[in-house]
Order: structure tokens, then C-alpha cells, then sequence
């Protein structure tokens, strides 16, 4: 059987890399897309004929147009041009919105206990939906299967087989800075701290770490780490593996903000339930043994949503009664335009809309949109304004 279950393995992966190498040929790394001048307004929050207008007064430079004269964008030039409106308003933060002085950086979880809940769709669409808007974002991924990882590109298998992942910076014997650990991505204002198969090494050496007393423990690790490079970002975010084990428990220690991702079904439900009382409970040994928990806003985001569903609807709004404002307004939808776009390892934000059918792509964009900036308000929020 261990023969039969390795030939497997070695099939599996030798089908993935030639995917990757004929989705992204010949180099086989991703690049983003350019956006159009629709787009690239609703993401600098102005109006198309203002853009245009800028344009025309030379108050930015010039961008890639068509031989048509339609104007197209690079995530550069939204960060150029961003900068430039930022310099010409009447208050600070109007069109650069991150951290100012004074400002904590936010860490944020996605997780539940339950895998296919949406976590790693969730945190990416966040990531980049915040960077387009001008946030410095370091997404880091602690699940050992590395969903996260492979979306930005990399093949944890070959790209981080030994070394090189996040495991490196928190594992109890000599851990490598955590800077050397982060990798540039080609998402303008992403950075990413990559997951492999060596994170599992972590849940494995924690219990006797905790028999021998290595210090800082397992729940302070995390923390720890950030601090060598929160002063770089404005939004951290973790995407969390699908068990509540110490990797989750020590991401939960750094954040300030939760997102628990749910499904609107009572199986889901019912799991989710369990999770709770499993987090409540290890969260108390924790807090108990010295951890600092102190969370500026958790929220449930209900994932694969479909409107027309009814039994999905009554489940939402028992968890309003249940929840109430902690429940996000803003629904993830279920949609063929994130799952066709996962084919080849995008997101709805990379894939050009022309792709799909225009009312299935803007359905999911205004989704998503509507989610991610619900997200953005609780982090302003956090940030007093």
C-alpha cells in the first residue's frame, strides 16, 4: 500500500507541475494583470472622468493604451498615481489608508475547524483586494498543505521541500530570522511567508517542547516573529489550517482581528459549534498560562452563499439571531467565477473578465468587493477612524 500510495503522490505531482508549466509558460511564474480604467477608478475611490481629467492636466504620468485609446493599468501605477492624489488632499489618509503613526499593526485569522470552508479563498481575495487599495500586506500561510502558497505561485513541494517556510522561523531549535523567511510575490504590495509539508514538524515537536519548558512557548511564538517586521506592513494575515491545533492557537495569539469563514448548512454549522467550544476551552489554558488575547473585532463571514437557496437562508438568519452584528452583512457567493478561476490558480481580482460571462464575473466581483471592504471598515474602525 505504501508503494501504491507514493506512485500516486509522484503522478499527482509530476499532473500539477505540468499544469502549472502550461498555464503559465514559459517561465511558469504569475504576473497580475492590467486593469482597466473603470477598474483602476472604483479602486483609487474616484471617478472615472476624473481619472481621465488627471490625465489630461499631466498630474500623472502616462499609462499603457490600446490602439483604440483605452487606458489600462498596472498595480505600480494605481500605487504612482495614489501617491499622487494623496500629496494634493485636504486631509491625511483620504487616499493612502494604512497605518499612521501611532497605529498597531492589524493581524488577522481566517480559520475554522472544518477544511473547505473558504479560509484560503477568503484571506487571498482580502490580501489582494486590500493591496489594490493601497494597504502593505504580508499574507502569511501556516497551513501545511500550502493552498496559500501555490495560489501565489510556488510549488511548496519543490520551491520549499526543506526549507524555507515559516516553520524555519518559529521551529524551537535555532529558527532562522524571520525576514529571510518572506518571500516578494509578483501581487504589488503583497509579500507572502510560505507553508510546506516541514510545518507539520512544528505540531510534532510542540508537546515535548512543552515538557522541557523551551522558551518562548509555542503561543508566543508568532508574535515574536512579527515583530521583526510589522513595522514593514499594515495588514498581516494568516491563513489558518483546518484543525485547531498549535499553529492555529499561536496565530490566534498574535491576531487582533478574527474571521471565522462558515458555510450556511447545519452540518457546517454543527462543526463550526464544536470548534467554538474547542477554541474556548484551549484558549482558556493558554490565556490562563500567560498568553495576551485582546481581539479588536471577530467576525462570521458566511462563504459559498446562495441566495436562492432557501434552506441557506434560514440558516443565516439563525446565526443573526444567534450572533447578531457579529456577522458579517456582506455574503461570499458561491460562484463559478472563483471556482473556474481556481483551475488555474487565480483569483476572480487576476482573471481578465472577458474569461466568463459578464454577469457571472460582476457578480462575483461585487461579492467579493462588498466582503473585503466590510473587512477594510473593521480595520479603519480598529484604527479609530
Amino acid at each position: 500500500m505504501n508503494q501504491r500510495i507514493r506512485q500516486n503522490a509522484e503522478a499527482l505531482s509530476s499532473a500539477l507541475e505540468h499544469h502549472m508549466l502550461a498555464s503559465f509558460a514559459p517561465d511558469a511564474r504569475k504576473e497580475l494583470r492590467l486593469f482597466s480604467a473603470g477598474e483602476a477608478a472604483e479602486m483609487l475611490g474616484i471617478s472615472s472622468s476624473f481619472l481621465r481629467k488627471l490625465h489630461f492636466d499631466n498630474r500623472i504620468q502616462d499609462v499603457y493604451t490600446t490602439p483604440g485609446g483605452r487606458r489600462h493599468y498596472s498595480a505600480d501605477d494605481l500605487s504612482a498615481i495614489r501617491k499622487v492624489l494623496e500629496a494634493g488632499a485636504k486631509n491625511p489618509g483620504v487616499y493612502i489608508k494604512g497605518r499612521r503613526e501611532g497605529d498597531k499593526v492589524q493581524v488577522l485569522s481566517f480559520l475554522n475547524f472544518k477544511g473547505g470552508s473558504g479560509k484560503t479563498t477568503s484571506s487571498i481575495h482580502t490580501a489582494q483586494r486590500l493591496a489594490l487599495k493601497g494597504y502593505r500586506i504580508l499574507a502569511v500561510d501556516i497551513d501545511p498543505q500550502a493552498s496559500l502558497t501555490s495560489l501565489f505561485g510556488y510549488r511548496p513541494e519543490y520551491d520549499f521541500l526543506e526549507s524555507g517556510t515559516i516553520y524555519d522561523a518559529i521551529r524551537y531549535v535555532d529558527p532562522l530570522p524571520f525576514p529571510q523567511i518572506i518571500q516578494k510575490t509578483y501581487f504589488s504590495g503583497i509579500d507572502l511567508a510560505p507553508a510546506g509539508l516541514m510545518l507539520q514538524e512544528f505540531e510534532h515537536e510542540t508537546p515535548q517542547a512543552l515538557l522541557n519548558n523551551i522558551q518562548p512557548p509555542f503561543f508566543t511564538r508568532m508574535a515574536a516573529m512579527l515583530q521583526e517586521v510589522e513595522k514593514d506592513y499594515d495588514v498581516i494575515l494568516f491563513d489558518c489550517p483546518p484543525q485547531l491545533g498549535y499553529l492555529t492557537m499561536s496565530a490566534l495569539c498574535a491576531s487582533t482581528g478574527v474571521v471565522i469563514t462558515v458555510v450556511p448548512n447545519m452540518l457546517d454549522v454543527a462543526s463550526m459549534s464544536q470548534f467554538l467550544q474547542m477554541s474556548a476551552d484551549l484558549l482558556d489554558v493558554v490565556h490562563n498560562a500567560g498568553a495576551k488575547m485582546e481581539f479588536d473585532f471577530l467576525r462570521f463571514l458566511i462563504n459559498r452563499y446562495e441566495p436562492n437557496d432557501g434552506p441557506q437562508q434560514q440558516v443565516v438568519a439563525f446565526l443573526r439571531q444567534l450572533f447578531g452584528k457579529e456577522v458579517m452583512t456582506a455574503h461570499m457567493l458561491k460562484s463559478t467565477a472563483i471556482s473556474d478561476a481556481g483551475l488555474t490558480q487565480q483569483t476572480v481580482y487576476e482573471v481578465e473578465r472577458s474569461q466568463f460571462h459578464r454577469n457571472t464575473y460582476d457578480r462575483a466581483v461585487d461579492s467579493l468587493n462588498q466582503v473585503n471592504d466590510e473587512i477594510e471598515t473593521l480595520l479603519q474602525n480598529a484604527w479609530g477612524r
